[in-house]
């Protein structure tokens, strides 16, 4: 795993994390979001920056990812490699 940020904050109503960007993410790459036990991954399938979709987000960005799973603060976020 590739770490590429971390979880800022999640939204529960819209089961979103804003994370912030140490690198780049795209949709279609496959996350893995971890904090201590709670540990899950996942295929990117729907970002924001300012409340607008968009394709890849970079470093340096904070965005907003649709996630299945609760993500709490401070969890890291990595992309799997070979996605």
């Amino acid at each position: 795993m590739k770490p590429i940020g971390k979880v800022t904050h999640y939204y529960g109503k819209a089961g979103v994390a804003i994370v912030k960007l140490q690198d780049e993410l795209k949709l279609g790459d496959h996350i893995r979001i971890e904090k201590g036990d709670h540990v899950f991954e996942q295929e990117v399938t729907s970002m924001q920056k300012d409340y607008k979709p968009i394709e890849r987000g970079e470093a340096g960005d904070e965005v907003g990812v649709k996630v299945l799973e609760k993500a709490s603060e401070g969890a890291l976020v990595g992309i799997l490699e070979g996605t």
